[in-house]
């Protein structure tokens, strides 16, 4: 029987401890790990929480940076690797934007990636941006309403989906699929 990986959505607000959730799980299975890395060192801040977030994973994660094609990456990390962190959409759909790709066709892409049997786990990490007052501005309103569909988009097709809250996760939806 040949396993089925698994798709978990890991979603919660800033600082929430979403990553270190995904991360401590992702870290607990067998196999090769990769890290798919969405975020760019723009700036020396930046730099330092990429540089903090490279320590927290040691030597036993490769990291791969794409800050725009996730869906075709991810499909060439599944071919060849257990388990596959990404971290964060919501970055990545700030990438998309700013650099005028169409953010809905790049999510088909990547929802048909995540519907396309594997045997890796992976857990994908988001923001979850929508709880927070309507923002004043026409880019924010946009960012957070494709964030929001996204979420959506990969939770409806994730065998898992865990909301973190304070430290806490809470499991939102948890379904097993069966080996092939």
């Amino acid at each position: 029987m040949t396993r089925t990986g698994q798709v978990t959505l890991v979603t919660g607000g800033a600082r929430s401890g979403k990553s270190a959730w995904a991360l401590a799980q992702a870290s607990a299975l067998p196999g090769r790990r990769v890290l798919l890395a969405t975020a760019e060192a723009r700036d020396e801040e930046m730099r330092h929480r990429i540089l903090r977030h490279q320590q927290e994973r040691g030597d036993e994660w490769e990291t791969v940076e794409t800050p725009l094609e996730v869906p075709e990456c991810l499909r060439s990390l599944r071919t060849r690797s257990e388990v596959v962190l990404l971290d964060c959409l919501t970055m990545w759909v700030s990438n998309l934007m700013e650099t005028g790709h169409d953010p809905l066709e790049a999510f088909a892409r990547l929802r048909q990636e995540l519907q396309t049997p594997s045997r890796s786990d992976v857990f994908l990490v988001t923001n979850e941006v929508g709880l927070g007052i309507v923002p004043e501005n026409a880019m924010a309103r946009q960012f957070r309403d494709l964030a929001g569909s996204l979420n959506q988009e990969v939770a409806a097709v994730a065998n898992r989906v865990v909301l973190v809250v304070s430290g806490i996760p809470v499991t939102v939806k948890e379904t097993r699929m069966s080996g092939l």
